[in-house]
């Protein structure tokens, strides 16, 4: 498997005598120093640029190999490309599914649309290494050539949306694991405190009593219907438009590569693949791409704007905030202020949230500029889907072990905030009415006495029917 952390390679300084060779395109030639995997588009494109350092995702880098793999072995089934240079290529592309040569891959994630500069960057370390296979030198390309043989009946335009497709689905599995992890110890605190009684709260205010494990099957609940909801937006992207080239026509493939790639694809991936109903479709609209982005986004608005928010205030404290329960401690949560304890993770998990959003209104924002045959602005529609897949499935993951797995219910306070909240005036309504009640809420506010206790005072009932009136376990409806 290709590492997540890759090393970026930079134009290297020469110094000494560095042995050269000379590449040519139709800008001129360009000298890259012999023992380097990579050619004249790729330098090229490390000079044009230099903008973030950051280098494409290892699950889109090895979903474009993967195709590459595809490519060649298609190829040479329908006689396009020659069996020995066929079965270098797909060596070649073991070796980079292994991590070997994947430093190479080091084209800047902002750069020319399309995601040519990346395609070609694949292609030319493919072809390099195929050629050292085939006993030639780096360089030789009339033994591989990048552009011929790695990219054959291949465009940019379209492999690339098809790796990232594929990129995303295997990325997605991944969050999707974590979705189910989440939800299971969520779903789990919500029997472990099902019988804990807190006060309710809507507006910040007092509400009526609620089960403490209710609300983390809530939250419970909330994982398992973004995860459907995520599961559905993935699905679409099953539908692959390999095949159709630059435009969409199929230009320079075989009647039947379409076909013979998706099956080829699918065996790879070990995912069930089709062919899109139209080839021009899928490298015209960005649609599918914004609709996992949107999911995921969804779900990051509910974990962090909701249910972090939740488990921070019921936190807070330890004298001076809610504090109805514990979370772990992870680290010390002050620089000057001795003991501290922040609620860290959770902090972490809100601002990947925050991330998010700004991810998906990129995908948004690129996908609105697609002209004409081709969106080109696929490359930030990648580095931003993926960034959030990833980010998200790590911080769900870590959220869940050093965080939820460890919540425990600080039962007492619980259970006090339940006697006293002043919401408790609401069983009174069938029996005083309303106007009446709302005046036992404001003397209780006043005084600083639980309804309970002011409905003993003034005598409204029998110590029995307020025994039953008031069981914190019925009102909580357990």
């Amino acid at each position: 498997m290709i590492s997540r952390v890759l090393p970026t390679l930079k134009i290297p300084i020469l110094q000494g005598n560095v042995i050269m060779r000379k590449e040519k395109d139709a800008l001129g030639t360009v000298d890259i120093p012999e023992s380097d995997y990579r050619g004249i588009n790729t330098f090229r494109a490390l000079e044009n640029f230099p903008i973030s350092g950051i280098t494409n995702d290892p699950d889109f880098i090895k979903a474009l190999v993967l195709i590459k793999k595809a490519a060649a072995k298609v190829n040479a089934e329908l006689n396009q490309l020659d069996k020995n240079k066929s079965e270098a290529i797909v060596k070649a592309c073991d070796e980079l599914l292994e991590g070997k040569l994947v430093e190479y891959i080091a084209v800047d994630v902002y750069g020319a649309g399309a995601g040519t500069s990346f395609n070609m960057n694949v292609n030319e370390v493919l072809a390099n290494r195929a050629i050292e296979h085939l006993k030639g030198q780096k360089g030789d390309y009339s033994i591989v050539h990048p552009n011929d043989h790695v990219n054959c009946a291949q465009s940019t335009n379209d492999v690339i949306p098809t790796a990232l497709r594929i990129a995303a689905l295997m990325k997605g599995a991944e969050l999707v694991n974590a979705l189910d992890v989440c939800q299971n110890t969520l779903a789990q605190k919500g029997v472990d405190f099902y019988h804990v009684i807190k006060a309710g709260r809507t507006h910040l205010q007092d509400a009526a009593p609620v089960s403490l494990g209710r609300e983390f099957t809530v939250y419970s609940n909330i994982f398992s219907d973004h995860k459907k909801r995520i599961e559905y937006a993935l699905e679409e992207l099953k539908t692959l438009g390999i095949g159709g080239t630059a435009v969409g026509t199929g230009i320079n493939t075989h009647p039947q590569y379409t076909s013979k790639m998706i099956s080829e694809l699918s065996k790879l991936t070990g995912i069930n693949l089709s062919v899109s109903k139209d080839l021009m479709l899928s490298m015209q609209t960005m649609a599918p791409f914004v609709a996992v982005a949107n999911a995921i986004e969804n779900l990051s608005i509910d974990v962090g704007g909701k249910i972090c928010g939740d488990l921070r205030l019921m936190s807070s404290g330890p004298t001076t905030g809610l504090s109805e329960i514990n979370l772990p401690a992870v680290q010390q949560g002050s620089s000057i202020m001795p003991g501290k304890k922040n609620p860290s993770i959770l902090e972490m998990l809100d601002q990947v949230c925050c991330e998010i959003s700004g991810n998906a209104l990129t995908v948004r924002l690129a996908s609105q500029r697609g002209q004409f045959e081709l969106n080109v602005f696929m490359p930030v529609i990648a580095f931003n889907l993926l960034h959030s897949v990833n980010i998200l499935a790590n911080a769900l993951n870590t959220a869940n072990g050093k965080c939820f797995t460890g919540i425990t219910a600080n039962e007492e306070q619980c259970k006090k905030y339940a006697e006293s909240t002043v919401s408790l005036a609401t069983v009174l309504n069938p029996i005083i009415g309303y106007a009446k009640a709302a005046e036992l809420v404001k003397e209780a506010v006043k005084t600083h006495k639980t309804i309970r206790q002011l409905c003993e005072e003034q005598k409204i009932l029998p110590k029995e029917e307020l025994d039953k009136l008031f069981n914190l376990e019925k009102l909580a409806g357990i």
